[in-house]
């Protein structure tokens, strides 16, 4: 009855897309987060303690390439979220539950074609967010310089460092804009904390990106698993086809043979 009824819900539920679609909501989650809030405390960061001011007109400033980052952020979250969606219905799509119930034919034949496509796709998202990966491991990497020269600068007595944002190209050569430990704004800098929560977010952020990543990989692996299954279903269909076909083939020749002999025994 009910938990035979059960048994068989918890049966047809595909673990492995399941997996796969919680991490790489997590993935996706974290990253887009700690992204977004990374991205605006570095705007106050530039604005504060760089002294950099938003460029009038439609010149294209680092505060515009952030402002393009965020909308890129909100496009990766909703983008995601539907597409995990869609890989979990092809997981139920390919389970024993469906099979059951829609029977062999709409699964080979409609559930091969959607499982190549998957692989495809999936194949390349994969390679989309390593490269996001890379891309994000860029501001970990600044940050990390700075939040070193932080830390020289209270252990080195009388040391003059100074982060110049030229070299990252975040401003342009002819623009200046940089701090050493020397001033006052570096030394506030340092001290507060949005420089450390920038940082970790960023951090948190490459960690989402990385979970995304290693979703994406988790899904080639079900994809093709589902592909196979598929596929070896597809052949099995035919085989009983063919056989079913022979069966009935013989069975007229069987009784095309028992009435000839009877109208001849008549």
């Amino acid at each position: 009855g009910c938990f035979e009824c059960c048994i068989k819900c918890l049966g047809g539920i595909p673990y492995a897309s399941l997996i796969a679609t919680i991490l790489l909501y997590a993935g996706v989650a974290l990253f887009c987060g700690c992204g977004h809030e990374a991205l605006s405390g570095t705007v106050n960061i530039l604005q504060t303690y760089f002294e950099m001011t938003r460029s009038a007109g439609d010149v294209i400033d680092a505060f515009t390439l952030i402002d393009i980052f965020k909308y890129v952020i909100y496009g990766v979250a909703a983008a995601f979220f539907v597409y995990g969606i869609l890989l979990m219905v092809e997981g139920f799509f390919t389970t024993g539950a469906i099979k059951d119930l829609y029977g062999d034919f709409k699964i080979t034949t409609c559930g091969r074609c959607v499982s190549a496509w998957f692989i495809m796709l999936t194949y390349v998202f994969m390679l989309a967010w390593l490269g996001v990966t890379a891309f994000t491991s860029l501001p970990v990497y600044m940050y990390f310089n700075l939040w070193t020269i932080c830390r020289n600068a209270t252990v080195v007595d009388g040391a003059n460092l100074c982060l110049d944002l030229r070299q990252y190209g975040i401003v342009t050569i002819g623009e200046e804009k940089k701090v050493c430990t020397s001033s006052e704004s570096f030394i506030k800098m340092c001290d507060s904390n949005e420089l450390n929560m920038t940082f970790h977010l960023f951090i948190v952020a490459l960690a989402g990106a990385g979970a995304a990543v290693i979703a994406m990989v988790h899904y080639l692996m079900v994809l093709s698993a589902n592909w196979a299954y598929v596929k070896d279903a597809c052949r099995m269909q035919k085989y009983e086809d063919i056989k079913s076909k022979e069966e009935q083939e013989l069975h007229d020749i069987h009784s095309t043979r028992s009435k000839e002999r009877l109208n001849a025994y008549t």
